[in-house]
């Protein structure tokens, strides 16, 4: 990758976070939570981006997030209140914002149309009536855009077309001076946007300074030798016409001066100037490590709201590329296991423990987990970069139902794996989407039925056992489980003979296929969606779960491992086989008494554990590892807890000890193994394998089920 292109990445980075951070903002101001230093920060939120597109040419981004930014100037001067419509205005623009930045990316498009209409919506704000259309920003005959579509290095300004004759009542006239430092070309930016900006501020004459420009010879490339003075006619106030050199303040001489104020400006044309020729720098330098705030990288400097800028500052970061974060973390992998084969050697040779090896062996070990601590909280992020993106959604979808919905977020500090992250944002989309469509009622019916008109979605992470939790819940009618049986059986899932209990009946909605719509529409219908959550959770080795309350709501409940990479596990073996139970899900370990083992039906067993009884599950039987009949009283028993299905106590036919474990895919290395969630390597160089919790408890639950009920659950074939 060039360095233009670097560059260019890093600026639509830093989009993403200013983005979330004006949405975030806006959406502060819509509850009534929100300051002048919010307002002060969604403004230079879009004033940056405006001014890194502007620096890239891309002129449709540029040209609506200028009208958008004069919108929230308006409202931070105190020209005009942040109403509900304004607000509401402000929202949608943010939107349009971001579709103009994916485009620019080239992963989106960018309705024109709706862009003009919401340009006349925010000029209304302003004025109470549409504004006229903005004067078209000079023509700049320049060589082909290059694949990037940055300025071109020859640019030449010789062909500006004459402004129309202009008629302003009541505008001052700006004298501006500017001349750049070399600096300014060093770090990528370009004299020639900042004055096609102060065209979009008014009517301009420019005249080109060159006293020191040497013979071709003798020119230095890296040097700055051209000054302009630009005479400005215009409504805009002096803040404004700084902010145009915001981004390059400290890297040239600028003076701003009003000079008498004109009532009547007639036609401003631009003097012809001899052909800029901008040489590209010998070695662009990198940009500074930028606070993590809604403001420009460190070599952008905003010459307004400098308190506030200040105080929206973070600590310093520095940005990674993530193959390199996870080169590191496999290096860290490989150092748990090779820590672990060292113990595995020493023990192997009776080393005492009382010896020097064996203490620096436990050093080793210590250093080893705060290394792998380290890095995994580098590749550590907070759940909020998935749940900034759900407003939007919810505004979205509540709007093609005709619905009124809030969204209510709690945990959004809630760190968890990147990996794993990137990808949650689907599952949750689906179950969000699913809430609005299916679970809230119209507004109509909610007041029949005593509640308020408007909807509510909550969404919440929270650490839980080791392990991250997040909940999508609503306050809607809660799921129909008649319908949803009666649709089962209709689609050919399950034979209309089946007798199903309540929870059986829920999870019939992540069968593929399934789908209770009556009719297909943009948002559903199609037999696709919560299937897909089902099995991208189980891919992240998670597991989902329903709790519904007909005419209450339901609750959508995502229980995931806080990494894809380590864990703590308990090393235990059944029959001549080596598993590894995560540690997260033992409560304890116990021994039972022949006494506290009790039969229940045909096949089934509990113990009794102070006074609860928990089914035993024969680990080494559901696995085929052992044909014999459980004998809890001879082997070990873990008292596991899953998310899902409660408690079960696993037997085990002895405990090897707890490890640190690297876990190794088995889907991206063989194939997907029932009950089994992944596998490791042991410090002897043996493979041993992952058990899934979850799986083997719900296992044992649904053959409880079975047996209990007649006829037996069967899906249809």
């Amino acid at each position: 990758m060039d360095e233009l292109a670097a560059i260019k990445q890093t600026f639509f980075q830093e989009c993403d976070e200013l983005l979330a951070d004006l949405e975030a903002g806006l959406l502060a101001l819509e509850s009534g939570s929100g300051d002048a230093d919010t307002v002060n920060a969604v403004f230079r939120a879009v004033h940056s981006v405006k001014g890194g597109a502007g620096a890239f040419a891309l002129e449709d981004l540029v040209k609506f997030a200028h009208v958008f930014e004069t919108t929230l100037d308006a409202v931070r001067s105190d020209k005009i209140e942040a109403t509900e419509t304004v607000i509401k205005v402000l929202l949608r623009s943010a939107d349009m914002l971001s579709d103009h930045v994916a485009a620019a990316k080239g992963e989106g498009f960018a309705d024109a149309e709706r862009s003009s209409q919401l340009e006349r919506e925010l000029k209304a704000c302003v004025d109470g009536d549409a504004a006229p259309e903005p004067t078209p920003a000079p023509h700049l005959d320049a060589a082909p855009a290059d694949e990037w579509g940055f300025v071109p290095q020859r640019v030449s300004l010789d062909d500006f077309a004459p402004a129309p004759a202009l008629v302003i009542s009541g505008p001052a006239t700006w004298r501006i001076a500017f001349k750049p430092h070399p600096a300014l070309y060093a770090k990528a930016n370009d004299a020639a946007v900042l004055l096609r900006e102060l065209h979009r501020l008014g009517a301009c004459e420019v005249d080109c300074h060159q006293p020191d420009l040497p013979d071709l010879t003798e020119l230095d490339p890296d040097h700055a030798y051209l000054s302009w003075t630009i005479q400005l006619v215009t409504e805009c106030p002096e803040d404004e016409i700084r902010d145009v050199f915001a981004f390059v303040d400290g890297d040239c001489d600028l003076t701003v001066s009003r000079v008498t104020p004109v009532v009547k400006a007639e036609t401003a044309s631009f003097v012809p100037l001899p052909a800029i020729i901008v040489e590209p720098p010998a070695a662009p330098a990198a940009p500074e490590p930028a606070p993590r705030a809604a403001t420009p990288p460190a070599d952008i400097k905003p010459a307004a709201d400098q308190k506030a800028a200040q105080a929206a500052q973070a600590a310093p970061t520095i940005r990674v590329d993530l193959d390199r974060i996870d080169k590191l973390i496999d290096l860290v992998g490989e150092l748990v296991i090779n820590q672990s084969m060292l113990s595995q050697r020493a023990a192997e040779f009776g080393a005492p423990r009382s010896s020097p090896f064996y203490s620096a062996l436990q050093d080793l070990e210590q250093l080893t987990r705060n290394i792998q601590d380290s890095v995994m909280a580098v590749r550590a992020q907070p759940v909020k970069s998935v749940f900034q993106r759900m407003p939007r959604l919810v505004r979205e979808v509540a709007t093609l139902t005709s619905k009124e919905v809030r969204l209510e977020t709690a945990g959004e500090g809630t760190e968890v794996d990147k990996t794993v992250i990137e990808r949650l944002s689907d599952p949750i989309t689906h179950m969000i989407r699913n809430a609005i469509d299916h679970g809230i009622e119209s507004p109509e019916v909610r007041l029949a039925a005593g509640k308020p008109s408007e909807g509510c979605v909550r969404l919440s992470a929270a650490h839980r056992s080791g392990r991250i939790v997040i909940e999508v819940a609503d306050d809607g009618a809660g799921i129909n489980r008649e319908r949803v049986f009666d649709s089962a059986v209709k689609k050919g899932l399950i034979r209309s003979d089946v007798v199903m209990i309540d929870d059986e009946i829920d999870n019939l909605i992540f069968l593929p296929g399934f789908s209770t719509a009556a009719e297909v529409s943009n948002i559903s219908g199609r037999g696709v969606g919560m299937d897909v959550v089902k099995r991208s959770i189980q891919a992240l080795g998670g597991r989902i779960s329903i709790s519904s309350v007909p005419g209450q709501g339901s609750r959508f409940t995502l229980s995931l491992p806080l990494t894809l990479a380590v864990l703590d596990g308990m090393v235990v073996t059944v029959g001549e086989q080596t598993y590894i139970i995560p540690l997260t899900a033992v409560v304890e370990t116990l021994r039972p008494k022949p006494a506290e083992v009790r039969a229940l039906g045909p096949d089934g067993l509990v113990v009794e554990i102070r006074d609860w009884h928990v089914p035993l599950v024969d680990v080494g039987r559901m696995l085929d590892r052992t044909r014999g009949p459980v004998d809890a009283a001879t082997g070990v028993c873990l008292l596991v807890e899953s998310e899902v299905g409660g408690r079960a106590a696993l037997v085990v036919d002895s405990i090897e000890g707890q490890k640190q474990v690297v876990i190794k895919s088995l889907e991206a290395n063989y194939d997907k193994v029932d009950l089994i969630a992944a596998a490791t390597i042991l410090g002897d160089g043996r493979v041993a394998l992952i058990l899934d919790v979850d799986a083997v408890i719900a296992r044992q639950n649904r053959d409880a089920n079975r047996s209990r009920t007649a006829p037996p659950l069967a899906l249809a074939s």
